[in-house]
């Protein structure tokens, strides 16, 4: 008998779910290319305070896929690498990847003198530009591969190459290009994850116009330690501790101007983030505005505790309008309290909006259902995972990544 030779598996988005999905099928004996737009591993998991379901730090999970990735000699991984062309069928497929300018190379130690001469200041984005990191920086702290990235935008290059200068392992290549090449692999997981909705489409709520309405999932950079408060939260205007804040439930979503359906882990998310407020500030006052409260399973226990919370107040009403103080910096919330029924006019010194998650599309062309997230079946060897084909939480998505893994193993068959 002869036996077939299997092609690698191609792994696109290295969240917590591409992650998964990679280190399942290498611990089977198969090869995995896994890539990753962004410089780092870890998506949208590795910028969070905690996470579902037991509230663990991102060290908790990710330090432990991270190792089994560099202990793995059939996980081959590509940062800063795109997939742009698509190409075959189910068990033969050619990939053209796109990878840009590796302008800090593989043997940097993080040492960390290049940015003590760097000159040049940029919006941090992984802190959602509330901080500026130099133009060339260490993603985060559990940045995967640990090495220096530099933004392309921002660097002046030979104009300055001071950063060149005092690299004492010659790691930086300032005239580094972009990169194509092809893959020729068996089956496709896309897990390419999610992004906020862009809450400056809600007129009323007025986000891009003041500086202390922010988004969920800017919160979490906000609380988390390493974040922008150092574990403290703080607010964006001055770097105050808020003691009056107000949560705006269904901020886009399940309205049919912004995003029809119900993004499933919101209301999960803000009844977390009042609680670990209150743990942090007993004395603060938190106002939740909600059209339904949707939360399943373990998650039901954030919603009893709230409920036992004197502190925090659920208010089913829709947010009708934000208007800014000027001298304060605070916000006047107006909306109705449908229980009560009346309309009530409240002062915060913070509100944050939780916006609904809108899928990420790769690059090439890809089955989509009408609420724009990827088909759950593509057929033919591709397979979409987790947030692309619809909300989850970290838990749900955890599990469809192992589960997108067997399938791709079988692919052949």
């Amino acid at each position: 008998m002869v036996l077939l030779e299997n092609k690698p598996i191609l792994v696109i988005g290295a969240g917590i779910s591409g992650i998964t999905s990679a280190v399942e099928i290498a611990e089977v004996g198969r090869e995995v290319i896994l890539i990753e737009k962004e410089p780092w591993l870890g998506g949208n998991v590795v910028k969070m305070n905690n996470y579902f379901p037991k509230l663990c730090p991102p060290a908790c999970g990710l330090e432990i896929n991270f190792r089994r990735i560099r202990q793995n000699s059939r996980i081959t991984t590509y940062t800063a690498t795109e997939a742009i062309a698509l190409s075959g069928s189910k068990g033969h497929f050619t990939v053209t990847l796109r990878q840009a300018p590796q302008l800090v190379k593989n043997n940097c130690t993080a040492c960390g003198k290049c940015v003590d001469v760097c000159p040049v200041e940029r919006p941090d984005d992984f802190n959602y530009g509330f901080t500026n990191s130099k133009a060339i920086y260490l993603p985060h702290d559990m940045a995967f591969p640990m090495k220096y990235s530099i933004d392309d935008n921002y660097c002046t290059k030979s104009e300055c190459a001071k950063c060149v200068n005092v690299c004492e392992y010659n790691a930086i290549d300032l005239q580094a290009t972009e990169k194509q090449f092809n893959v020729e692999v068996e089956s496709v997981i896309v897990a390419t994850g999610w992004k906020n909705y862009d809450a400056g489409r809600i007129e009323n709520l007025n986000y891009n116009n003041f500086d202390n309405v922010i988004s969920n999932i800017e919160f979490e950079r906000l609380i988390a330690p390493g974040g922008v408060g150092e574990g403290q939260l703080v607010r964006p205007s001055d770097r105050k501790i808020p003691k009056e804040i107000v949560f705006v439930q269904c901020a886009g979503s399940r309205d049919e101007n912004h995003l029809p359906y119900c993004s499933a882990v919101c209301c999960s998310a803000s009844l977390k983030h009042a609680l670990t407020i209150q743990q942090k500030y007993p004395d603060s006052k938190i106002r939740i505005f909600y059209i339904d409260l949707r939360v399943t399973g373990r998650n039901e226990d954030f919603l009893n505790k709230v409920q036992d919370n004197k502190n925090i107040e659920l208010i089913k009403g829709k947010v009708a309008k934000i208007e800014e103080v000027k001298e304060t910096k605070n916000l006047v919330v107006e909306a109705e309290d449908i229980l009560a029924g009346k309309k009530v006019r409240m002062e915060a010194e913070l509100v944050v909006l939780a916006t609904g998650i809108v899928p990420n599309i790769p690059l090439f062309n890809t089955e989509r259902n009408e609420e724009g997230f990827l088909s759950a079946d593509q057929g033919n060897g591709i397979i979409s995972v987790a947030c692309c084909k619809k909300p989850m939480d970290v838990s749900s998505s955890v599990k469809d990544a192992t589960a997108a893994a067997l399938k791709a193993i079988q692919s052949k068959n």
